[in-house]
């Protein structure tokens, strides 16, 4: 393998950034650009700047004499923050113009966009790129960063060491595909509510639905056993006015949205609703009035013991991020969002399918729909569902091996392509995922793996590590069901 002895700026000043285990970074060397591309997690520390000492700062791209950055930024934060871009100017264009400066001899222009949002994208160019709070309260944001270094610093303190150049890589055929998913309309609090069906615990119930939408629900036995604070509720009627329900009759109705966010699961309880012989039949509009009406003796509840997921795509005050490119191609980037279209005329949503390998290496295409903690939810686009971390120790979510380190691919983290611990048609199948980190010892002893056995019989030889993942150091699942999106 090729190596190139390169030089590393250390910055003019030093800011805490803490990798977590979300973080991938890729440089690619052109001449006198350098292209970077990467996604990682920093937390924020007093800013260094004159006049600034009671702010917070986290550092993105480093101030280098004689270097300048440009391209775009995407961030999600647990703070409101401001995005802060400098520039170098002389002596004599400090005047008359905001300034930022540690010792009052190097001194950079100072742009302020005052977003103070906790989310956002932005273009930028200039010699110094970070996320700024006017507050003393610490703050950690994921932030994805795609564009160019120009140029070479000149009076910079360098150090040497050496990178790997061209490092092997492997990029699956069709990493990324297009799946079209059939919506069905629900309601909450009176507004409809749309959303998908992927996986139910029943055999029978799987397929009563997969025949109604003609597109395939999965079947998942394992989530009927997922405790209730992992649950919301959804009603279902067997008679009463009729609708488009699944049983012909009104639409479903949902206990909660991704707007309450602490209720809100893609995994519901279902609640089966019929109308008692003579009471005067109407269309509920919340759950509040179908528990007051089945306390009221007009109608009966069969609690089924029967669980689907149901991810939400619009509700009454939101809905899923759509991508800003539409195009689906092998280097798409996970953040951004999962969806390319939601056609309500058609009652369908396309998702990205993502391909990875099952646990006998087997290929797989998973969706993402929804996560747990809000950071990584947000920077890949999808609802946050904090009541899907009941499940980090719960036999209802599965194993999900992603690599953090090794052979550059279509893994959401920049390496290989995922391992699943469990495949479509398996007893302990499930859509909720609990996400472990794969890293080599050492990267040159990198491989290709595509079975779980593989990723056993190197970590017993000691050549690999795996660790649970934790970002935010929080509980971390995601609602990735398989699908055949060429169905």
């Amino acid at each position: 393998m090729k190596k190139l002895s390169a030089l590393i700026i250390i910055g003019i000043f030093a800011v805490g950034i803490i990798f977590v285990s979300s973080t991938s970074e890729q440089f690619v060397d052109a001449g006198s650009r350098k292209k970077i591309h990467f996604t990682q997690t920093i937390t924020s520390s007093q800013d260094p700047g004159q006049g600034h000492e009671n702010h917070q700062l986290a550092l993105i791209l480093s101030p280098n004499q004689g270097t300048i950055y440009d391209g775009s930024m995407t961030f999600t934060s647990s703070e409101p923050v401001q995005i802060v871009v400098l520039h170098e100017i002389n002596s004599q264009e400090s005047k008359g113009q905001p300034t930022w400066s540690v010792d009052g001899k190097t001194v950079y222009g100072l742009s302020l966009i005052d977003l103070q949002e906790k989310s956002g994208s932005f273009e930028f160019t200039g010699a110094a790129l970070a996320l700024h709070s006017p507050n003393s309260k610490e703050f950690t944001s994921t932030v994805s960063v795609d564009g160019w270094i120009r140029g070479q610093p000149t009076e910079v303190i360098m150090q040497k060491i050496e990178l790997e150049k061209e490092k092997p890589s492997m990029l699956l055929s069709r990493t990324n595909v297009p799946a079209t998913i059939p919506m069905h309309e629900g309601i909450y609090e009176g507004k409809p509510v749309f959303y998908i069906i992927t996986d139910g615990s029943d055999e029978d119930y799987a397929k009563i639905i997969s025949d109604k939408q003609e597109w395939k629900v999965e079947l998942a036995p394992v989530i009927a056993n997922v405790p209730e604070n992992a649950l919301q509720k959804l009603f279902i009627f067997k008679n009463g006015v009729k609708g488009d329900g699944i049983y012909g009759f009104q639409n479903e109705v949902f206990s909660s949205t991704p707007s309450q966010e602490s209720k809100y699961s893609a995994l519901n309880s279902v609640i089966e609703v019929t109308w008692k012989v003579g009471q005067k039949e109407i269309e509920f509009k919340s759950a509040e009035e179908i528990i007051a009406a089945e306390e009221g003796g007009r109608i009966k509840f069969n609690e089924t013991g029967i669980v689907l997921n149901t991810p939400q795509i619009m509700w009454p005050d939101g809905q899923l991020t759509v991508r800003s490119d539409k195009e689906i191609t092998d280097e798409m980037s996970y953040g951004g969002g999962q969806i390319t279209e939601i056609n309500q005329e058609e009652m369908t949503v396309t998702f990205v399918a993502h391909r990875g390998w099952g646990p006998d290496g087997r290929t797989i295409y998973y969706i993402v729909t929804d996560a747990t903690p809000s950071t990584p939810a947000k920077t890949m686009g999808v609802v946050s569902s904090p009541s899907s971390a009941n499940l980090i120790a719960h036999s209802g979510a599965v194993d999900l091996f992603q690599f953090k380190n090794g052979i550059i691919g279509s893994g959401p983290l920049g390496f290989q392509a995922g391992i699943a611990g469990a495949s479509l048609g398996d007893a302990n199948y499930s859509p909720m995922w609990r996400i472990y980190l794969v890293e080599w010892n050492n990267e040159e002893s990198a491989k290709i793996l595509e079975t779980k056995s593989d990723i056993d019989s190197f970590k017993t030889d000691g050549l690999l590590s795996v660790s649970i993942a934790r970002p935010t150091n929080s509980d971390h699942i995601v609602n990735c069901p398989f699908i055949d999106p060429f169905q």
